[in-house]
């Protein structure tokens, strides 16, 4: 259902600030009611040297609707810490994944691991039926991502990889603005994700796993760049249907992996786009999305602002250059968290389905694939027919 014009008209008026604001889709169809569920036992699967653990353990510590957590860690060696950043939703620890799935049975399994390590602990999850919620990039080749997408379709289960950037209320208004129409057809977006450089001169960051492609699955793209290619896709509800890349070391650092990426893609309905992915910077963020379309256009900074500015002609639409601002809290993640929580309770929509996880996976993958080998990809998870055939 869409709001009648008089009513889109006042809510674009109304728009100063996104902080605690609904979005245009859920202002219109109104909040469904939804039965009490009662809170899910979760298993959390990782070790001391994986991505964001502390946070994710911290998140899982307040998020509604999680009853208790069991947590798997192989090395054993984060017992202590878990159960203090857990508090008293802490169950029990161990090193068995297969053990903690089939005496919890969890609605809900988050991984943290290695990447070359997660594979294995995801597809034992989704055997035992539980929804998986895992870090990116989740596996270091395509062959693992086609066996871990198979299994989730197979058990019917989502397998949900941690895109928290679609979690932003800037995004998802954003996204109403083009669903509704105010770009019109959209025809052309610029990409930046920035970080810094610092890290990568570190001893310790050039020893560890993540500086290697055999573990990690690759650099700077699959890191940090497929946020924005899987928000694009989420931005214009259209996949990337072609992509054609380069990948290189720019600063010289001692790393097998890249430290920046230059990506060219068109989608299936042909708005044309670019990504600038790399660490270039001393410190901080530069991270900002712009689209551009047959009525109007957007600008998204992400880092280090939290503002959206938009310009539209459309005859619904306010005069001049709109401007509206995001708090920085809650996190993204947490955000992202607390969507996937709702949706293994069965309250809502999954915040990513197994399939838009594919999607950007593929589409790192053939970028890659485009780099090493200088032509232009088709990617197969843009013909669901292609990727069944693979």
């Amino acid at each position: 259902m869409k709001c009648d014009t008089n009513e889109r008209r006042t809510i674009l008026r109304g728009i100063t600030a996104l902080g605690g604001m609904q979005t245009w889709q859920t202002h219109c169809r109104g909040l469904a009611g939804q039965p009490k569920h009662a809170p899910i036992d979760v298993v959390f699967i990782t070790e001391p040297t994986a991505s964001h653990r502390r946070s994710y353990l911290r998140i899982l510590a307040k998020c509604d609707g999680v009853r208790r957590i069991a947590v798997v860690d192989p090395t054993g060696k984060t017992v202590e810490e878990s159960q203090r950043l857990l508090g008293n939703r802490f169950a029990y620890t161990d090193q068995d994944a297969k053990a903690v799935l089939a005496n919890l049975h969890p609605a809900l399994t988050v991984i943290t691991l290695e990447t070359h390590h997660a594979p294995a602990a995801i597809e034992e999850a989704l055997r035992w039926g539980s929804h998986v919620l895992t870090e990116k990039p989740a596996c270091v080749e395509r062959a693992q991502l086609d066996r871990i997408v198979d299994v989730a379709d197979k058990h019917q289960r989502q397998l949900m990889l941690a895109m928290s950037t679609r979690s932003s209320p800037l995004i998802k208004q954003a996204r109403s603005l083009i669903q509704e129409g105010f770009l019109g057809k959209p025809y052309a977006a610029t990409m930046d994700w920035v970080a810094d450089q610092t890290r990568l001169r570190s001893p310790d960051y050039q020893a560890s796993w993540l500086s290697f492609k055999n573990r990690a699955g690759g650099g700077k793209l699959i890191f940090h760049g497929i946020h924005y290619l899987d928000v694009i896709t989420f931005l214009v509800n259209q996949p990337i249907r072609k992509i054609s890349a380069m990948c290189a070391n720019v600063g010289g650092q001692p790393i097998e992996v890249e430290d920046a990426a230059i990506v060219n893609f068109q989608t299936s309905k042909g708005m044309l786009g670019t990504l600038n992915t790399g660490y270039y910077l001393a410190r901080g963020k530069q991270n900002q999305v712009r689209i551009w379309g047959a009525r109007g256009w957007l600008e998204l900074q992400m880092l280090p602002e939290r503002r959206m500015l938009w310009s539209s002609s459309h005859p619904d639409a306010p005069q001049g250059v709109q401007d509206a601002t995001c708090p920085a809290t809650p996190g993204l993640y947490e955000l992202f968290f607390r969507a996937a929580i709702a949706f293994a309770r069965g309250l809502g929509e999954p915040p990513i389905t197994t399939a838009e996880s594919a999607h950007a996976l593929d589409a790192v993958f053939s970028g890659y694939q485009a780099a090493a080998n200088g032509q232009t990809q088709t990617l197969a998870s843009s013909n669901p027919t292609a990727r069944r055939e693979r």
